[in-house]
This record gives structure tokens, C-alpha cells and sequence, in this order.
């Protein structure tokens, strides 16, 4: 069959097309239909009875025509869809038999094309949901809160803190930055640490820790006296004893200077927790300490060939430094207390750090100056006061949680100063090249005198901890200890 109704192509038949599967004839026998006239083909529906046909009772379709070509075999030879195998409407709620995926039950058979009600069907059947589906909606995704998951991740900070500037110092101490606080929606550490502090959940029936009250100071502020009370009776006993007893005083008057020290550091503005020192600093300390008082004497008799007997001894520097230890301790109170008062004060860690450098700046000009003041009665020496800044900023970087750094610092002042000492009698060693091992020092003193050794070697370790200090200290979590 040729014509307009018919298919141009294999795809599926078109509603118009779809009516000539049921015409049993293409002669029209009734009325003219407005399509016949237009296609000259019948397009009533197939139950339309035929006068013209005589029909066989038990047969309401009537006989067909063999040699009608869209009953025999459809049109474009596609034969028609037989009574037994005739698909029925799937109702959209019904359960899809079993079959090979994706086959539908209402498809029609090969061959053929989808009739009009079927195709509906279908569309209704897509649309409705399956019975397996999921009927719970997708959940929706939200933004967690960042200073939620922070909070549970530094519980125990949170819980500890007296205040939120431990918050924030324990932050800074862990790399926290103004710039990774913008990330949790804060401008700045602080601002985050208080809102930790406000958050952190303190239920069941604990209440949140307070700041007690200020501690006595007068314990350490006796303590502190201590190694300038002994010193100074120490040396006035020197003074007016001769011979053995003078020997005898100067043997007791060590130890007990040693054990005033010990007093000192640890109680106070000097006090370090346990575990946070490096033994190694001690004995540094010890040998700084000696080549104070006689380190001069033997550098001077080493060089014109000694030591003969015994060397000079020079009490006075190591009598200031001991009278020094009690307003070395009060400047190290003053920066410990204003640094974190700069805290509560500041907005931003770059801030804090530009108010504490000068701090810290003034604090040791203020120790230098009180032990340059009481040098001058003791006997003044530039050595010992290199030796007092440097034993400063040592003590302070431990206190606040930098101890390598401070035994690094005095390891390589006291190596120094045996160094010196060393090359003046190693050059003495009938070798090649050994004589010119003591040039260096030999010039040194020439030029400035023994004084010049420890001052160049305690002046230049001070001033890299000074350097260090300015950075270190100047962050919030070198102050997060009261």
C-alpha cells in the first residue's frame, strides 16, 4: 500500500497510520469520510458494520478478503497482530511479569506498531514511581559548623582553659594563623578562642574553671634574694680571711651559692614545669659561671707560658651577677604579665606580636641596666654583662617553652671559651702549623685583653637569642602558662 497514510520509514506508525490496521477494507461502503476524500482510502473504525459484506454468524468481524492486500499481510507486508496474541493494557499499578530486562508486557509484537491507548499506557506507567523505588527524599546537603568540629577536636584544650586566651595561645601553638581562623568565620584567633570558650559544653553540674586568685608573690620574691644574700656574705667573709680559712670559706661559699641559684629558678617568674629543661644547660651554666670568676687569670697565664701555680680569681663579677638574679626575676614578672595583658588587649596575633617585641626590648634594657649599676660596685667587667643578657634571655626562651633553643645558645658560649683556651696550648705542640692555632686569640687579647674573650663570645650568643626571642616570644603560645 502507497499513499499519504502510509509509513516513509520503519520507525513507528503514526495515529493516522495506526487506524489503517483496523479497516477491513480500503473501498468505502458508507458515507464519505473527509480523510477518504483526501487519501481515497476507508478510515472508519474497524467495528463500523459494511452492508455490503455478508457476515458469518460467530464472525462479527465478517470473512476476509483474500485479495485484500492491508488484511492479508498489512500494509508494507507487515502482517497483522493475531487475536490470541492481541497485547493487553498493563494497568499502572499492576506488578511487571518476568522477562529478560527491559522488556515490556504491553510491547507489541515484532513487527508491529504501538497502538494509541497502548502508548498511553506506557507514558503512564513511566511516569508513575516503581514499587521498589525509595520513596524517601534525597537529603539535603548543609554546611557543618567548622567551629563545631574544632571544638570537638580540641576538647580537652577547651575544657582546661581558666580563659580564652589559653584557647588562643593553645591555637597559635599549633600553627594557627588570623588567615586560618578566616576560615572557621572569624577575623582573627582571638575571636575564635572566645567562641570555643563560650561553647565548650560544661554540663553535669561542673562549673566552668575561673581565674583564682593572684599568688602571694613574697615566697619568690625571698627566693630570689637568696643567691645575692649568700654571695654577698660570701664575699665579705673573703675579705677579711687569710690563708686556710679563706680557702675554707671559698669551698663552702660555692656550694651554697650553687644551692641559693637553684632556690631561685625555681620558684617565680623563673619556675619551668617539670620536664621542660635540657639537663645539658645546667652544667653550661656551671662553666660560664667559673670562666667568669677565674677564666680571665688563666686565659692571661696560659698565654706567657703558665699556668704557674695558682691563677688570679675575680669574685666581683660573680657577685653582681647573683645580686642581679632578684631584678632579673621581677623584669622576667613584668614581661610575663604585660604579655598577657597585650593579649586581652590585642585583636590579632600580628598585633600582639608588634606590642610584645617592644616589650621584650625593654625588659632587657631594664636588666641591663641594673646589673650594669651593680658591676660598677663589684667590679666591672663587659664580660659579665654579656654573660648577664645572655643568661636573661636563656632563663626567659625556657621559661616559655624554648629550652633546646636557649642550651643550643650557651652549649656554644661555654664551647667557645673552652675553644679559646684550648688553641693557646695546642699551639704549644712541637707539630707543623700547631703554633699558629693560638694566633687568633693571642691577637685578641693583645688588643683588648683577656675581658675580650668571654665578652666577644657571650655578646654574640646574646644577640642571637635576642633575635630568636623577638620572634618566639612574641607569639601568643609562649604565654599561655600563667
Amino acid at each position: 500500500m502507497r499513499g499519504p497514510a502510509a509509513p516513509t520509514s520503519p520507525g513507528a506508525w503514526d495515529a493516522r497510520s495506526e487506524a489503517l490496521l483496523g479497516a477491513p477494507a480500503l473501498t468505502p461502503s458508507g458515507g464519505p469520510d473527509p480523510r477518504a476524500a483526501a487519501t481515497g482510502l476507508d478510515l472508519r473504525a474497524p467495528d463500523s458494520p459494511d452492508p455490503t459484506e455478508a457476515t458469518v454468524p460467530g464472525d462479527p468481524a465478517g470473512p476476509a478478503d483474500p485479495a485484500d492486500p492491508v488484511d492479508a499481510a498489512g500494509p508494507a507486508g507487515i502482517a497483522p497482530i493475531p487475536e490470541a496474541a492481541a497485547p493487553t493494557r498493563q494497568e499502572p499499578g499492576a506488578a511487571l511479569p518476568a522477562g529478560p530486562p527491559g522488556d515490556r508486557p504491553d510491547a507489541p509484537v515484532g513487527g508491529t506498531a504501538w497502538r494509541t491507548e497502548q502508548a498511553a499506557a506506557a507514558r503512564a506507567d513511566a511516569r508513575a514511581p516503581s514499587p521498589g523505588a525509595s520513596a524517601a527524599p534525597r537529603p539535603r546537603r548543609g554546611h557543618a559548623d567548622p567551629v563545631k568540629v574544632l571544638m570537638h577536636r580540641h576538647r580537652d584544650l577547651c575544657e582546661r582553659a581558666v580563659d580564652p586566651l589559653e584557647i588562643a595561645a593553645g591555637l597559635e601553638a599549633q600553627g594557627f594563623t588570623d588567615r586560618t581562623a578566616a576560615r572557621f568565620r572569624h577575623r582573627d584567633v582571638f575571636s575564635l578562642a572566645e567562641e570555643l570558650y563560650a561553647r565548650v559544653p560544661r554540663g553535669q553540674g561542673t562549673p566552668a574553671p575561673t581565674a583564682g586568685p593572684e599568688p602571694d608573690r613574697t615566697p619568690w620574691a625571698l627566693a630570689v634574694l637568696a643567691p645575692g644574700a649568700v654571695a654577698g656574705l660570701a664575699g665579705i667573709a673573703l675579705t677579711f680571711a687569710y690563708g686556710p680559712l679563706r680557702t675554707a670559706l671559698a669551698a663552702l661559699a660555692v656550694p651554697a651559692l650553687g644551692a641559693a641559684l637553684v632556690l631561685a629558678v625555681r620558684r617565680g617568674p623563673f619556675r619551668v614545669p617539670a620536664g621542660g629543661t635540657v639537663p645539658a644547660a645546667r652544667l653550661w651554666t656551671l662553666w660560664l659561671l667559673a670562666y667568669a670568676v677565674g677564666g680571665d687569670g688563666l686565659l692571661a697565664q696560659v698565654l706567657s707560658g703558665g699556668p704557674d701555680g695558682v691563677w688570679d680569681l675575680d669574685p666581683g663579677p660573680l657577685l653582681g651577677l647573683a645580686l642581679a638574679v632578684a631584678p632579673a626575676a621581677w623584669c622576667a614578672h613584668l614581661f610575663a604579665r604585660r604579655a598577657r595583658l597585650r593579649i586581652a588587649e590585642s585583636r590579632g596575633l600580628a598585633d600582639f606580636a608588634a606590642a610584645t617585641r617592644p616589650l621584650l626590648l625593654g625588659t632587657v634594657a631594664l636588666q641591663l641596666l641594673a646589673l650594669a649599676a651593680l658591676l660598677a660596685a663589684t667590679g666591672f667587667s663587659p664580660g659579665a654583662l654579656a654573660l648577664g643578657a645572655l643568661l636573661l634571655l636563656a632563663r626567659l626562651l625556657t621559661v616559655h617553652g624554648h629550652p633546646e633553643t636557649a642550651s643550643a645558645a650557651l652549649a656554644a658560649a661555654g664551647a667557645a671559651e673552652a675553644l679559646a683556651l684550648a688553641s693557646v696550648l695546642a699551639a704549644r705542640v712541637p707539630l707543623p702549623g700547631f703554633d699558629g692555632l693560638a694566633a687568633p686569640v693571642r691577637a685578641l687579647v693583645d688588643s683588648w685583653g683577656p675581658g675580650a674573650v668571654p665578652t666577644l663570645v657571650c655578646g654574640a650568643a646574646a644577640l642571637g637569642l635576642l633575635a630568636h626571642a623577638t620572634g618566639a616570644l612574641a607569639r601568643a603560645s609562649a604565654h599561655a602558662t600563667p
